[in-house]
């Protein structure tokens, strides 16, 4: 199996990748995912990427076990939507009462609610590939979270459909929809990086 350099990702030139070729890569420390029969590796997260990621990980987490709402997962644990889309997700939250699709050795089916956080290398399959991914199987809640904006886009499932419910730049907070009184503030997630780091 050959993996070809893209400009930002590494694809495969075969036709169709399923789950089962998934299963047989070699432990290379690597990254790999699955959309739409395509299997995709993504270079390690940055430094600021993993800040980003523990402090909702940490603030999530926090407010999911206090209310006994679920449990949240970040990556790498693979999500297998089906044969031909298998992703790992930054954070995703699945509900107490769907704990059924979380099994020994991965998630079968669709999480609530999935975090992603964009990097310059993973902006499009974030924004594009996997939003579509996330759509089709029915994750109720997609956020967005950009450390270079300092943003975060919250997605709601409506009616099938992508809807943009909260959009933050800067400063302030946002809300879940799926998760009661949870608000986060991007004063919180967002580190203050020295000038020599950035």
């Amino acid at each position: 199996m050959k993996v070809k350099e893209t400009t930002e990702l590494y694809t495969t030139k075969k036709q169709r990748f399923t789950y089962r070729d998934y299963l047989n890569l070699p432990d290379d420390g690597q990254r790999y995912e699955i959309i739409h029969g395509d299997l995709v590796m993504t270079p390690a997260p940055v430094p600021l990427h993993q800040m980003v990621s523990g402090n909702i990980f940490n603030l999530l987490s926090t407010h999911i076990k206090t209310n006994q709402l679920g449990f949240v997962l970040y990556a790498p644990c693979d999500v297998v939507l089906d044969e031909l889309n298998v992703v790992q997700p930054d954070i995703l939250f699945i509900t107490r009462e769907r704990a059924e699709i979380i099994t020994e050795k991965n998630i079968q089916g669709a999480p609530d609610l999935i975090i992603e956080i964009i990097s310059p290398t993973t902006a499009y399959y974030d924004l594009v590939s996997k939003k579509d991914v996330y759509q089709q199987f029915g994750v109720k809640e997609y956020w967005l979270v950009d450390p270079i904006r300092r943003s975060v886009q919250v997605l709601v499932l409506t009616d099938g459909k992508w809807v943009t419910d909260q959009e933050v730049i800067g400063d302030g907070s946002v809300a879940s929809r799926l998760l009661p009184e949870f608000r986060l503030s991007l004063s919180a997630i967002f580190p203050q990086l020295p000038e020599s780091t950035k």
